[in-house]
């Protein structure tokens, strides 16, 4: 537990603080917490420097015990409903029929489906790394609490990721840091304040063993090897080039090496690349054969996407490359349908009554649509007419988000700017998004420490609970099947109550560690 009074964080010194700050900066350095520096015109690493200091919070920020551990225990029910899904072509279908015609990523994945449907697909078995974010629901509300004040607010999804799931490396490093000065006394004010950060208080995270174990189990469930023209089977890491966040990739490659006995992992640039130094057999195994290999050529048991999540890497030369991976026998992290699952209109549909009922029982069902807070369509239903009306209302939109179906932070538009977003665009592209209730933090207050500088002030803060699982599709009366379902640890970030985005490697945010109370 944390021994707390009504002064948390401490006020240090502005010497002391100074140290402190170094003293993480050095941490950062030393453990590979960084972001590479890319030139935006180039795209290529400047000559100096080559890389800075992801954003991190100086001091880890409390959040309630119960709601992290529910959060925790909600996983594998998350991870169970989620492969359930991405096996139901129909119901994908009919939750984002509305958006194939006004959103070119949705038409471009819809279309690939369609192109693998007609000669169908070869590999029965799909790997998953998900992601859940969910932000405490209690408006008013300030922490520390009062002595003798409970928190009675909840806790509410903000979305569901199953594609290219991000930061759980970053995630990792910062409990690694904040549990590191907790355990030498850093943030004791050394006086008679009663202000005590004990490691209980700061969870564990083991997401770069839990990530790399699931793409270890599927690599195991692809053996043997299904030709007879390479040496080895790999995992096959699919990125975007001259990406600045390898320092949350690579971890988990160099984990699979690690592995004993090692697993082969190699990385290729998406799309160029990949459709350059891979060849699909007439039986459909994906083979590696790039120049710095030599003659050596790699059969691909596990092709992991990190890249293929915006609606420009798939033009004809992103099209014919995802259209290989999906083909081939390699199993996906994640499916062409389970990376369609993520898609904010998705998530809409499993607010309508029964949606749930229809993939999980209905006591799990309870669980999760009590995490849930009010979307609705932007279509022609009565439903999207009751959302036109929200979302066009100046003081009405205000308790509301307007979200695409893209990933990676940015893209929102936020309360009283959704009204003049709508009237600058064609209404027959509104179906391409949802509208959803603000979820109403309680502030917190800490020092953030990022690329902009030092900064304090209050802060609000996402939890996000990864889920590893493996399964196999199934007959039409049980058309999933469960082989792995776990869940693969956290990411928690955080940012100041007046910035709307979060995400940290865009600027918009900290990673963080949870101080439970």
């Amino acid at each position: 537990m944390a021994s707390l009074n009504e002064e948390y964080p401490p006020e240090f010194s502005d010497e002391r603080s100074l140290a402190l700050v170094s003293d993480i900066i050095d941490w950062q350095i030393n453990h590979g917490s960084l972001l590479k520096h890319m030139d935006p015109e180039t795209r290529f690493p400047d000559d100096s420097p080559q890389c800075y200091p992801v954003g991190i919070t100086i001091f880890p920020t409390l959040f309630p015990r119960e709601h992290f551990d529910r959060a925790c225990e909600l996983q594998t029910i998350y991870n169970e409903l989620y492969c359930a899904m991405a096996e139901d072509e129909r119901w994908i279908f009919e939750a984002i029929r509305d958006l194939i015609p006004v959103d070119p990523l949705a038409a471009a994945l819809w279309g690939i489906h369609e192109e693998v449907k007609k000669v169908g697909y070869r590999q029965r078995v799909s790997v998953g790394i998900f992601r859940s974010d969910y932000m405490l629901d209690g408006p008013g509300v300030e922490f520390p609490l009062r002595p003798g004040e409970n928190f009675a607010g909840s806790l509410k999804q903000v979305e569901f990721n199953t594609f290219s799931c991000a930061g759980a490396t970053h995630a990792n490093k910062a409990v690694d840091m904040h549990r590191y000065f907790a355990r030498t006394n850093a943030y004791d004010p050394g006086d008679d304040r009663l202000i005590n950060v004990a490691l209980a208080a700061l969870p564990h995270n083991n997401t770069i063993a839990s990530l790399s174990a699931c793409l270890a189990a599927a690599h195991d469930a692809y053996q043997p090897r299904k030709g007879q023209v390479a040496t080895e089977t790999a995992v096959l890491f699919v990125v975007q080039p001259n990406n600045f966040n390898i320092a949350d990739e690579r971890p988990l490659e160099y984990a699979l090496w690690n592995h004993d006995p090692p697993i082969p992992a190699y990385r290729v640039d998406y799309p160029n690349d990949f459709l350059q130094y891979t060849t699909l057999t007439e039986s459909r195994v994906l083979l590696f054969h790039p120049p710095w290999l030599g003659s050596k050529c790699v059969e691909i048991s596990v092709a992991y996407m990190r890249a293929g999540y915006e609606a420009h890497e798939y033009d004809t030369t992103g099209r014919e490359a995802r259209l290989r991976i999906e083909l081939s026998m390699a199993i996906k992290c994640p499916s062409l349908l389970a990376h369609i699952c993520t898609f904010k209109k998705v998530q809409c549909a499993l607010t309508t009554p029964g949606a749930l009922e229809h993939f999980i029982s209905p006591a799990k069902a309870a669980l999760i649509r009590s995490t849930f807070v009010s979307m609705y369509p932007l279509d022609d239903s009565e439903v999207g007419s009751h959302a036109r009306h929200l979302a066009t209302d100046p003081e009405l939109s205000q308790n509301y988000i307007l979200k695409p179906s893209l990933e990676g932070g940015g893209h929102n538009i936020f309360g009283e700017d959704i009204p003049g977003f709508l009237a600058a665009i064609p209404q027959s592209q509104w179906s391409a998004y949802i509208l959803m209730e603000r979820i109403r933090s309680p502030s917190v207050f800490n020092v953030l420490l990022s690329s902009s500088g030092l900064d304090s002030g209050g802060v609000i803060s996402e939890l996000g609970i990864f889920g590893t699982c493996l399964w196999r599709d199934g007959t039409e009366e049980r058309p999933c099947e469960m082989l792995q379902n776990s869940v693969g640890g956290w990411s928690f970030k955080t940012k100041h109550e007046e910035v709307n985005e979060m995400s940290v490697v865009k600027g918009y945010g900290c990673f963080d560690t949870p101080l439970l109370f």
